[in-house]
């Protein structure tokens, strides 16, 4: 005989919770008198009671739906349940493909950056601010480089002139040690 058939069974301790359900209240989870319907076309029946409601909801082959509980008294209608839910989800789904999240994309340049250099990081710039992302440009300096920090302001205000028709300025520039920093948002 092997260990592993002498093993107990592994059994959770405490009881156990019933799962949790989302979404609107539906047919036997309505636990009311009576219920303001609406049937499966839309027209409002009226004011009748809960088993009424889930007679009409069973006679036409749909769940009956709770859709406004604050209600006195709540509000139900009939329809299908699982469309409902997947309609939901459709949306939802939706809505998170259509939200934009911006980011901030970071260009390192130099004081003393050459022309061709520039020209292609004003480029990247460019191309970030036009997808939505902002811009976070970063003039590092080395060794005696930080006794000319003039240098620096010029080519960061030549990046504020060049990109100023597709970006507008969220931080000026400012020195965080041994670089200047100078953030652009997309306008």
């Amino acid at each position: 005989m092997s260990t592993e058939e002498n093993r107990p069974i592994a059994r959770p301790r405490g009881p156990i919770a019933p799962p949790t359900k989302g979404g609107p209240r539906a047919n036997e989870d309505i636990q009311v008198a009576s219920v303001r319907l609406i049937d499966a076309e839309g027209e409002q029946i009226g004011v009748v009671t809960i088993d009424d409601a889930r007679q009409r909801a069973d006679n036409v082959g749909l769940d009956l739906v709770e859709i406004s509980p604050n209600a006195d008294p709540p509000v139900c209608k009939i329809l299908d349940l699982g469309k409902l839910k997947y309609e939901q989800q459709k949306k939802k789904n939706e809505a998170r493909k259509k939200q934009k999240t911006i980011d901030v994309k970071e260009i390192k340049m130099r004081p003393n950056i050459d022309t061709h250099d520039y020209d292609v990081k004003l480029r990247n710039a460019l191309k970030f601010l036009d997808q939505g992302d902002k811009v976070k440009v970063t003039l590092r300096f080395r060794g005696r480089e930080m006794a000319h920090q003039d240098l620096a302001a010029k080519v960061l205000d030549r990046v504020k002139n060049d990109l100023e028709e597709v970006g507008k300025v969220e931080q000026f520039p400012k020195m965080e040690g041994r670089q200047m920093i100078m953030i652009l948002s997309p306008k």
